[in-house]
C-alpha cells in the first residue's frame, strides 16, 4: 500500500472511531434503548475496525496500534465543537504529547 493511501486510511480509519464515540454519546441523551444516533456510532467503530484489520495486512503492529491515539485529538476536537465540553491546558498539552509520540513513531 501506497504511503500517502496508509496516512489517509490512518486518518479515516482514526476519524471513524471518534464519530463512533460522538454518536454513542449523542444516543444517550435519546430516551430510547435503539435508536439511530446508537446505530449510526456502531457502524462508524465498525467501520474504523475494519480499517485497522486492512491496515494490519500492510503495516506493523507497532505502527497500528499506536496510532489509534489519533482517535483522542479527533475526539477532542468534536467535544469542543460538537458538545461545548470545556478543553484545557492540560489536554492540549495532552494532544501535543500524542502528537509528538507519534511523530517519534513513524521518522
Amino acid at each position: 500500500m501506497e504511503n500517502s493511501l496508509v496516512v489517509l486510511t490512518i486518518l479515516i480509519m482514526t476519524l471513524c472511531g471518534a464519530l463512533g464515540g460522538v454518536y454513542l454519546k449523542k444516543s444517550t441523551a435519546l430516551n430510547k434503548k435503539i435508536n439511530i444516533s446508537l446505530i449510526i456510532g456502531l457502524g462508524f467503530y465498525g467501520t474504523g475496525a475494519i480499517l485497522n484489520i486492512i491496515l494490519l495486512r500492510f503495516i506493523p503492529l507497532t505502527i497500528v496500534f499506536p496510532c489509534n491515539a489519533i482517535t483522542y485529538i479527533w475526539s477532542t476536537i468534536f467535544a469542543k465543537l460538537m458538545f461545548k465540553e470545556k478543553v484545557g491546558i492540560y489536554n492540549v498539552i495532552g494532544l501535543a504529547f500524542i502528537s509528538s509520540g507519534l511523530v517519534l513513531l513513524v521518522i
